[in-house]
């Protein structure tokens, strides 16, 4: 017998019970009497406010996926300013959680969507949710450089579970990150053993290392003055690669590697081919120079 297909009208039904409009009469009943069943969230928004549009479809995504864990009703604070006017509410967007009747949390801004989904795994207890969205929020938030954001989410997510390995190791990064590695250090040695060679760990303590090569690898400038000079110093060539990769330029880095193999790989004690591979490890199996590189190393040595 076939699984019946929930109709059209029967999803939008469902739809409309988690996601709806309310207006200062209806207040009462849509959030303060809904609230002692489930918690709600109150999206405060105008149709002229450019940010409310940008939160409000994260928003209603986050809370489907919730699947009726929370519920969320909008109110335009144009055609019903009594209410935010009575919550204090001076700019917008702004959300309110209610709960058991009242307001227990909120937050103003459009947050990006891995915040809201932690806002809301926070508000209805699930901590394993909480904790994925803060390392959902922390990691993109180290992919874009803000290294301070990172740290406070991987920190939080280090409180909620001391075991997690992945928030250690991107702690860590962010220590690397500003070059306080002796913390960098320490907070790596508090992951279990069982978890040390897990791959976020193998990969912070590779950066770790990496950064302790580059304090020594000289300022890259004058090292491109020596290859100038002497295009044959492969010394001077494998410290320009570690001093590139301090400044995050990986491509450059890889290029400088692979001319050492092609030219001498033997050199050091093959020495090249094994920085690569710390790279890497460092650089994650997924990052797109890593995946190139190894295809490009792959073709040197087997050719």
């Amino acid at each position: 017998m076939d699984t019946p297909i929930l109709s059209q009208g029967a999803a939008g039904a469902a739809d409309a019970d988690l996601i709806k409009n309310t207006s200062t009469k209806d207040f009462m009943r849509d959030v303060i009497d809904a609230s002692r069943e489930v918690p709600v969230l109150v999206d405060f928004w105008a149709p002229w406010c450019g940010p409310c549009r940008q939160l409000t479809p994260i928003m209603e995504k986050a809370v489907r996926a919730a699947k009726g864990a929370v519920k969320l009703v909008k109110l335009n604070i144009d055609e019903h300013p009594q209410i935010p006017g009575q919550m204090g509410v001076q700019s917008i967007p702004a959300v309110f959680a209610f709960q058991d009747g009242r307001p227990v949390d909120g937050f103003m801004g459009a947050l990006p969507e891995a915040r809201i989904k932690a806002f809301i795994a926070r508000l209805i207890g699930d901590e394993t949710a909480d904790t994925a969205a803060t390392m959902e929020t922390a990691e993109t938030a180290f992919d874009a450089g803000d290294v301070n954001t990172a740290a406070q989410d991987f920190a939080e997510a280090l409180q909620k579970d001391a075991e997690n390995a992945r928030a250690a190791a991107g702690l860590a990064k962010c220590y690397i990150k500003i070059g306080d590695l002796a913390r960098a250090e320490q907070t790596l040695a508090l992951v279990p053993p069982a978890k040390a060679d897990s791959a976020p760990v193998v990969s912070a303590r590779a950066s770790l290392e990496l950064a302790r090569k580059a304090a020594n690898a000289g300022d890259v400038e004058t090292l491109r003055a020596k290859l100038t000079a002497t295009p044959t110093d492969l010394q001077s060539r494998f410290d320009l690669a570690l001093a590139l990769n301090a400044r995050g330029d990986r491509q450059g880095t890889l290029d400088e590697l692979l001319t050492i193999i092609r030219k001498d790989r033997a050199f050091n004690d093959d020495a090249a081919r094994k920085q690569l591979l710390q790279l890497f490890d460092a650089w994650g199996v997924n990052d797109p120079t890593t995946i190139s590189g190894r295809q490009k190393l792959s073709s040197l040595l087997f050719a």
